[in-house]
């Protein structure tokens, strides 16, 4: 399915006649600042700390359409790419399954809360299509939440190296994971009210704090400048951006990036879905897409304009050579981004703490999802057994310490891409599905 198809389809269900229609009976459950801090948290993970700091420093040296690496057209594409992979059209990847699964969990009140049920209702709990649909999302989650936690125990380890003085080696890197399994799996033992909620509240308190802290410490008036001009850019090329095959010159910057991109936020996107439904009772469908759609590139993008920027003055103003620094070891030129910063030694600090936080809720919120698909009925309401959420948390866990020992991440990273093929033709089923069951209970 296009991604100008997939902006169309969410935006006709959120201004359309369907927009009102409400998921679930009653009041919301959660407050609506604590809802957009979970699926805000539950949609990114540690990887958006990740990137939104070095991510343009690829596109700046290896720009696209033709422009001049280190040019000022390149630095252009470089500051603003990164806010288009992680904008609009990766929320509405999230957005589609989000609503297909949650008008089939609440208003037809199939209770099967998994990615078949959205595609072949009371069928999916004896179908076989619908066993080959959730183990493709089962493993792409798996793997994808895998290969995240092994992208961000490094960042947060090389942090703690800088910080202790203490060498950043493999049982390092272990220590953090199990710091890591030991948070999430505490937060999926207390359930979704007493642990997801108050770790993603607090995780959207510190975000706010952190970026205030780079902003006004850090180069202001250069970060909002190069924000306005970043945003402005990335508006003004979107419908090229979103369209461009790289046919003529075929560098492979399609394929490397945005293409990888649309596959993760894919492979992804049953797993959001599905979590986004169950914090999202009594809401209504335009809520729940356009709260996605605009918190969640919102919140993305805020962090790609201060943190991005911040990194790209350092470089601009020759203060560190940082693309061939990011290029040589980016886990450590991230610790040494927010060392150049005045009272350093904080920022990093917090750096690490919001990393950890949000590699947490992630992990957590997949564990319950997770144990939500494989349980074998769930009504509104309810939570999976507990001694399912805990089992899942640490499958998760130790999945990241093998291919740190195995060195299998690249074998992963491919099977979530395949697993994201199958996904994306059941999105297409998927919508088929819900406007079916949208006409015949609204006409």
């Amino acid at each position: 399915m296009g991604s100008h198809r997939m902006h169309g389809i969410m935006a006709w269900l959120a201004f359309g006649r369907y927009g009102k229609v409400k998921l679930g009976d009653g009041e919301p459950v959660f407050s609506t600042l604590s809802w957009v801090a979970m699926l805000f948290s539950a949609g990114v993970g540690g990887s958006l700390l990740y990137w939104s700091v070095i991510e343009w420093a690829a596109y700046y040296t290896a720009p696209p359409f033709g422009a001049e690496p280190k040019s000022t057209n390149a630095l252009e594409w470089a500051t603003s790419y990164g806010m288009f992979h992680w904008g609009i059209t990766a929320w509405c990847i999230y957005a589609l399954p989000t609503i297909a699964i949650s008008y089939s969990f609440y208003v037809r009140k199939i209770p099967y809360l998994r990615l078949s049920a959205a595609i072949l209702g009371e069928k999916s709990n004896t179908s076989i299509w619908a066993k080959v649909i959730d183990f493709s999302f089962m493993i792409a989650l798996i793997g994808g939440a895998g290969t995240s936690l092994s992208l961000t125990a490094p960042v947060i380890s090389a942090g703690f190296s800088h910080l202790t003085g203490v060498e950043r080696t493999p049982t390092v890197d272990l220590m953090v994971i199990c710091l890591c399994i030991a948070i999430f799996g505490t937060s999926v033992y207390m359930g979704l009210e007493k642990g997801i909620k108050k770790l993603a509240d607090a995780n959207f308190y510190l975000s706010i704090i952190l970026l205030l802290f780079v902003l006004i410490v850090g180069p202001t008036t250069f970060i909002l400048m190069m924000g306005t001009e970043s945003i402005g850019f990335m508006l003004a090329n979107t419908i090229e951006m979103l369209t461009w095959t790289d046919a003529v010159d075929n560098t492979g910057f399609v394929q490397d990036y945005t293409i990888f991109y649309w596959a993760w936020w894919l492979a992804y996107a049953p797993y959001t879905g599905i979590f986004v439904t169950r914090i999202s009772k009594g809401r209504t469908i335009k809520q729940v897409i356009l709260s996605m759609c605009a918190y969640g590139s919102l919140g993305c993008w805020a962090f790609y304009i201060v943190l991005g920027n911040f990194a790209l003055d350092l470089e601009l103003s020759n203060a560190l050579p940082l693309a061939s620094m990011i290029e040589a070891d980016a886990f450590d030129a991230i610790s040494v981004i927010f060392l150049q910063l005045p009272y350093g030694s904080f920022a990093l600090g917090l750096f690490i703490i919001v990393t950890l936080i949000y590699v947490a809720t992630t992990y957590d919120s997949a564990s319950y999802t997770l144990a939500s698909a494989a349980t074998k009925e769930l009504h509104a309401g309810e939570n999976p057994a507990t001694w399912h959420r805990i089992f899942w948390a640490f499958a998760l866990g130790i999945l990241p310490i093998i291919l740190m020992y195995i060195g299998g991440l690249k074998v992963v990273q491919s099977a979530v891409l395949l697993a994201g093929f199958p996904i994306a033709i059941a999105s297409i089923f998927m919508v088929r599905t819900l406007l079916k069951s949208l006409r015949e209970d609204h006409s």
